[in-house]
């Protein structure tokens, strides 16, 4: 069993995060830091936990030794206290975006400030286990993903795997998002008066998560177009791209077929009949699983390629799981085999 704890747990992605490990075979969750919440119950705050824990949340200068420490904070924290951090725990996986991107200078670029801690960001392994499985199985400190990266990534990683894209062309990607991604605190736009039966795009352009999907995919030229829609959890990317001349149907149901083969969470969902013939958010709320589907209009080549999520699990604590599970050599599902509800 390997002690773990978390600083920074009375979010939404901590909340997750902290569900996934108490029902976790092979972890013991020590401590759950939250500077507002010190002496509370965790259930207080995450009440679906309740009679699952009876842990507290402390200040983090309580925290003591642990074999696995995850942070689970606000995006900018983490990089001023990552030395403190390595004196807690030899496996650190931070959940924000703070080591997401490899590069100092991209950081700035997308963030709009300096990094605090530059030389520690190409020592983190990006956290999305379907690009880096490898490397995971050997990492000490692993980063968060951004859950429209996550989203943006997977719809995009069969094609660029098989080397269908023709890359001369443009890649357009719209993710309509739940308001859960708005975090715990919100913002005006978060508050069901305001959120409540919309579809509002809120980023045509420059989405921070477009640097993680430059940086993975090795593809400059594309966009990401946020829109807001009615959900609270949940992220629908649809990718639209250029097919190299000549490729048919039936190359893509083999790409798709291999990414589905090779990853125990990612599922290929094109059917003929029925309700879910495509990807669909819903019912993945709760589970670690990332649907793909796509079509191709074979006289133009434009293929449409479509990743849904829950963005709280596999666009955030789901992954990190994952990822802890690849870290200690543990079977890579364990923990994270929850099949969703129907209906829900």
């Amino acid at each position: 069993m390997a002690n773990v704890s978390i600083i920074g747990g009375s979010g939404y992605g901590g909340g997750e995060l902290l569900r996934l490990l108490l029902g976790h075979t092979q972890v013991i969750v020590q401590q759950v830091t939250s500077r507002s919440h010190v002496g509370e119950y965790v259930y207080q705050v995450h009440p679906n936990l309740r009679k699952q824990t009876q842990l507290k949340f402390c200040d983090p200068s309580t925290l003591q030794p642990v074999d696995i420490l995850f942070l689970a904070q606000p995006h900018g924290q983490a990089q001023h206290h990552i030395e403190a951090c390595t004196a807690l725990a030899p496996k650190i996986i931070d959940l924000a975006a703070d080591f997401r991107l490899r590069d100092a200078s991209t950081y700035e670029k997308w963030y709009g400030q300096n990094h605090a801690a530059p030389e520690w960001l190409r020592k983190f392994v990006y956290g999305l286990p379907e690009l880096h499985r490898a490397e995971l199985t050997k990492a000490d400190y692993v980063s968060g993903v951004g859950c429209n990266a996550t989203a943006a990534n997977l719809a995009l990683m069969p094609l660029v795997k098989a080397e269908l894209l023709d890359l001369s062309q443009p890649i357009l990607i719209e993710i309509k998002v739940g308001s859960s991604e708005s975090g715990a605190e919100g913002n005006p736009g978060s508050h069901h008066a305001e959120r409540a039966n919309v579809i509002r795009t809120f980023s045509a352009f420059g989405h921070r998560h477009t640097a993680e999907v430059v940086q993975e995919m090795g593809i400059k030229d594309i966009t990401l177009t946020m829109t807001a829609v009615d959900l609270v959890r949940g992220a629908l990317a649809t990718a639209h791209a250029q097919v190299k001349q000549g490729i048919k149907i039936k190359d893509l149901w083999k790409a798709y077929r291999a990414a589905a083969n090779e990853n125990p969470f990612i599922r290929v969902v094109r059917e003929q009949r029925g309700i879910y013939r495509v990807p669909e958010p819903k019912i993945l709320a709760g589970t670690n699983y990332a649907d793909l589907g796509f079509d191709l209009d074979e006289t133009s080549g434009h293929v449409v390629s479509m990743c849904a999520i829950d963005n709280l699990m596999k666009g955030a604590a789901g992954s990190a799981v994952q990822c802890m599970n690849l870290m200690m050599g543990w079977e890579e599902k364990t923990g994270l085999e929850f099949a969703g509800l129907h209906p829900n």
